[in-house]
């Protein structure tokens, strides 16, 4: 897709999806953190009905801590995958303390390092706490932009590489938000809604396909 009709597509996202934001409740760095990790292969609105019990407790690394593996297994079961969540959060929350001063890093290098954080997770953190321009590429992200032609790439790493590069970076996070949202609601996996998208004008799967259902 070329230079002007890329930022076509931005504008028009940007108008469709004026009040785009992170999906995920949160008040402070840490929640975040935490709320992304559960993310991972789970929906946010689950993690929301999760944190919101769990943060009355333990929402601080120093909080966190004082549970067990087992104990903070049994809050967060249903995000699945809990056992691996349960290892990582606890541990990433006492690294976070003894590394850290208590506060959640905000470079990529650092997020890196922490269990069970990945770029993806890392951007989200960097991008929606800390106000840092990122593009965090989730399966929304990812198949968005490829079929509508704003990055291709086979891998997430690609994919964010490509869209850093064709996106002003001041337009980094909230294109990031409007992907998703785009995603979610009619370029869905199985069988986008070609017929009502704003987008479709500009769109290479549309154009090249003779029936716009999916054939993933």
């Amino acid at each position: 897709m070329n230079k002007e009709n890329i930022n076509k597509v931005l504008k028009i996202l940007s108008e469709t999806y004026p009040n785009a934001k992170c999906a995920l409740n949160f008040n402070s760095p840490y929640e975040l953190l935490v709320s992304t990790i559960l993310s991972a292969q789970c929906t946010d609105k689950r993690v929301n009905v999760v944190t919101e019990n769990l943060y009355k407790e333990y929402n601080t690394p120093e909080k966190m801590v004082t549970l067990s593996e087992e104990e903070l297994e049994e809050k967060i079961r249903s995000c699945g995958f809990y056992k691996n969540k349960s290892k990582n959060i606890l541990e990433t929350s006492r690294i976070i303390l003894s590394e850290h001063n208590g506060k959640v890093p905000k470079t990529m290098e650092e997020l890196n390092k922490l269990p069970g954080v990945g770029r993806k997770t890392a951007n989200v953190v960097l991008s929606n706490a800390f106000g840092i321009p990122a593009i965090a590429v989730d399966t929304h992200v990812f198949r968005v932009s490829n079929r509508i032609g704003l990055a291709k790439g086979k891998t997430p790493e690609q994919v964010e590489k490509e869209l850093m590069k064709n996106i002003p970076k001041h337009m980094w996070s909230d294109t990031h938000h409007y992907l998703i949202w785009h995603g979610r609601n009619i370029c869905k996996a199985r069988k986008p809604d070609c017929e009502k998208c704003p987008v479709a004008p500009y769109c290479e799967y549309f154009a090249g396909a003779g029936n716009p259902e999916d054939k993933e």
